[in-house]
């Protein structure tokens, strides 16, 4: 069977591990592995997975690295891995992470004899898996389509010869849907202060039809309430790609502010309704605010 290592064991590590573990000898690694009350700890005791000592341990012998780790560790994962990686193993990177940062991670993968590939995923994880929509960017992700194929990765395609395109895709496209996460919450906090998230939330359906715009409002408020301080790295990541591309970065900026501020508040995220969950955020002495009314 083939030898999968798994860099980074979050929500996406962990789906990962289950998906994978009837297709291949799975190792695993977190930086987080050295506190047994850490979420990753945790979920890799639960599976009965050996932990290594060390990201080299756990790439040693690997034909295939997948690097999913939080945006601001995307080099560093990278860097850690090349110190045991195998010639001639593929590295495949799905962080968050602008085309810089990815293109440093190939060169430190390279530098070792890895075969990077670079992975975007244009999509939430969880709800398709494997099936996620991946997209294969640089000089060897054409070839790394059948391996990955026959492992269940059905949602991925080639995107791009030239390193650091796919990035930039999924980055951009990030500028505007993490953007939106944080206007969102911003101003229908504001708009439940004032009384009028009604009229607010009206509006949005006649300029922008077809979604249930309470719904989705809801998800995507909590979404940042549950994975604020990732979202929050990526936007850095984000606003590092328009900074790459040689303009101001002062939207992805502010976003990642708002989503940096989220987590605080995550236990708004058991509210059954979107009001109920704006009404669970404003009551929190962390906020701040109070009603007119009050």
């Amino acid at each position: 069977m083939i030898r999968i290592a798994l860099i980074g064991f979050g929500e996406v590590g962990q789906i990962l591990a289950d998906d994978l573990k009837d297709r291949a000898m799975l190792t695993v690694w977190d930086t987080q592995f050295a506190d047994p009350a850490a979420i990753p700890r945790k979920a890799a005791t639960v599976r009965a997975i050996a932990l290594p000592a060390s990201a080299a341990d756990a790439v040693a012998g690997a034909d295939l690295i997948v690097s999913a780790v939080t945006a601001a560790q995307t080099l560093a994962a990278a860097e850690a891995v090349a110190a045991g990686i195998a010639p001639g193993a593929r590295y495949l990177d799905l962080n968050s992470a602008s085309p810089g940062q990815k293109a440093a991670a190939a060169q430190a993968i390279a530098a070792r004899g890895g075969v990077y590939v670079e992975g975007a995923v244009m999509s939430p994880f969880p709800p398709k898996r494997l099936g996620s929509p991946i997209l294969l960017g640089g000089p060897a992700a054409q070839a790394a389509l059948p391996e990955l194929a026959a492992l269940g990765f059905s949602g991925v395609a080639f995107f791009s010869e030239t390193l650091g395109q796919t990035s930039a895709a999924k980055m951009c496209r990030s500028v505007m849907i993490k953007g939106i996460e944080a206007l969102l919450t911003e101003s229908l906090l504001a708009a439940r202060h004032y009384g009028v998230e009604p009229t607010v939330l009206a509006s949005l359906g006649d300029l922008l039809p077809g979604p249930d715009w309470p719904k989705l409002a809801r998800y995507m408020i909590s979404r940042s309430l549950v994975h604020g301080r990732r979202r929050a790295e990526e936007m850095q990541e984000v606003a590092r790609t328009v900074t790459e591309a040689g303009g101001p970065a002062w939207m992805s900026a502010a976003s990642a502010l708002r989503h940096a501020w989220a987590p605080q508040f995550s236990h708004a995220d058991k509210a059954e309704t979107l009001l109920d969950m704006l009404d669970a955020i404003r009551a929190d002495a962390a906020f701040g605010l109070k009603d007119a009314a009050e």
